[in-house]
């Protein structure tokens, strides 16, 4: 199974074309996540080109051979399934009381329930109370694609299960394969970024990172960011929140919220971005530019800056602004119904982790160290982006499907012992970082906190 994971990590190196060559990985072996996909190579691949990509970085500002990189197996699987273990306090369920797959009179559809918003658009298309029962009932009266157009229209987020090669011959699966794995392009150019940061020990200290995602891939992406220094500054609207992965992904960063809707929000959000030298956003694609924050505005107002950004189905096609997350990307893509074929089951049979989530963040932060890379040479920002689907499709080709193994020798039921942290919600065993990065060791300043925490200010003021 290396030589997958090796694939992997050349296909997301061809990806990023690093101006710098990439430094080599030693991949630790271990076992699988249960899985009829290479879910392991892939969590052990996208974390090792992160890791890769930092390398470089350093030795690009350092001087000296590249420093050494070294990614576990077990841990790598174990950080795609969740990365802390509350001691005497629980985490909130991953999903709500009504989400989930359900059969529909020709197939299966996946409600994505989370949000109160999405779950009162599915509730109001079905006409039912929030029951799971009643939404079994009123699901088996539609099928399964007309239910899928209906909660989409009315502002929710669903997903019919298709098989891959209906994913591929669906419009949007057309379009998405005409997509690179990852779109760049180059953009201003400003002095003021391209002095070296950092240290050896701490590369990304000094580096400013405004983080405007949400549930998962982005704040995977911000949390390895925080890891080997940045300040990262996450901002939410006032109304938002998702405890149930809160804890997970707050690691080393600090949390605020501003209104983007209301001008005092914005103007803050502005003079945020002024001083920064990183952008993460994961909005849909016209989200900000409906806020008067498009590509144009941002550029001006910071020449210079690292741009990243994902969606869920690709910035093509007919799908290109439908709101996605991972568990409804696998429905669509052929995931869930080639899980359920491999295993002789009538249910669909999804991944055993929100494996296109934390892959796509390890490859979006990747592509932010790339950027800033390239910002060393030459002084120039970059826009970056890629596609939960895209990351799919990637997977889907990986490896040839195989029956999985019993799920009780999966690395993700392992509970390795971890350092304490002191949370916000009270302690918790943080497992050991499945990266290596040799004399830049992932260190996160802060502990996991709540959303909203923290004042929306840079640590040193707003001036660079």
């Amino acid at each position: 199974m290396t030589d997958v994971a090796l694939n992997l990590i050349a296909s997301f190196q061809a990806a990023l074309g690093s101006p710098v060559p990439p430094s080599p990985v030693t991949l630790l072996g271990g076992q699988s996540l249960c899985s009829v996909f290479a879910v392991s190579d892939l969590a052990q691949a996208s974390i090792a080109v992160a890791g890769s990509t930092l390398a470089s970085f350093v030795t690009l500002n350092r001087n000296g051979p590249p420093p050494d990189v070294v990614v576990d197996r077990d841990l790598a699987s174990a950080w795609f399934s969740g990365s802390i273990r509350p001691l005497g306090w629980d985490l909130l369920p991953a999903w709500d009381a009504v989400g989930g797959e359900y059969e529909c009179r020709d197939g299966w559809i996946r409600l994505h329930t989370n949000a109160p918003r999405h779950r009162a658009a599915a509730l109001t298309v079905l006409d039912v109370p929030e029951d799971r029962t009643a939404v079994g009932a009123a699901v088996g009266t539609w099928s399964a694609q007309e239910l899928e157009t209906a909660v989409i229209a009315a502002g929710g987020a669903a997903a019919a299960m298709r098989s891959v090669t209906d994913w591929q011959e669906h419009p949007q699966g057309q379009a998405l394969a005409g997509e690179p794995l990852v779109w760049t392009q180059r953009t201003s150019t400003a002095g003021r970024h391209n002095a070296a940061l950092g240290s050896r020990e701490r590369p990304l200290a000094g580096l400013r990172v405004l983080d405007l995602t949400r549930v998962l891939a982005g704040p995977v992406a911000t949390r390895l960011l925080a890891g080997w220094g940045a300040e990262v500054l996450r901002i939410d609207p006032p109304d938002w929140d998702e405890p149930e992965i809160v804890p997970e992904v707050t690691l080393g960063k600090r949390c605020a919220r501003l209104d983007l809707r209301t001008s005092d929000g914005r103007r803050h959000f502005i003079e945020l971005l002024h001083s920064a030298d990183v952008l993460v956003h994961g909005y849909r694609p016209d989200a900000l530019d409906q806020l008067g924050l498009g590509d144009e505005v941002r550029d001006s107002v910071c020449p210079g800056i690292i741009d990243v950004t994902l969606d869920a189905y690709g910035w093509t096609g007919p799908w290109q602004r439908r709101r996605g997350f991972d568990s409804l990307v696998q429905m669509s893509s052929g995931i869930a119904d080639a899980g359920r074929l491999m295993t002789a089951g009538a249910r669909p049979v999804p991944l055993p982790v929100q494996a296109l989530d934390h892959a796509t963040g390890y490859l979006l932060a990747a592509a932010t160290i790339t950027g800033l890379t390239q910002r060393q040479i030459d002084g120039a920002g970059s826009r970056w982006r890629t596609s939960l689907a895209r990351v799919a499709e990637l997977l889907i080709g990986a490896a040839p499907l195989h029956v999985p193994a019993d799920p009780s020798s999966s690395p993700a039921a392992l509970n390795p012992t971890g350092r304490i942290e002191r949370t916000a919600w009270g302690d918790a065993l943080r497992l050991p970082a499945p990266l290596a990065v040799q004399g830049s060791p992932l260190q996160w300043a802060f502990p996991a906190g709540r959303l909203g925490s923290d004042l929306p200010q840079w640590l040193g003021g707003d001036g660079k």
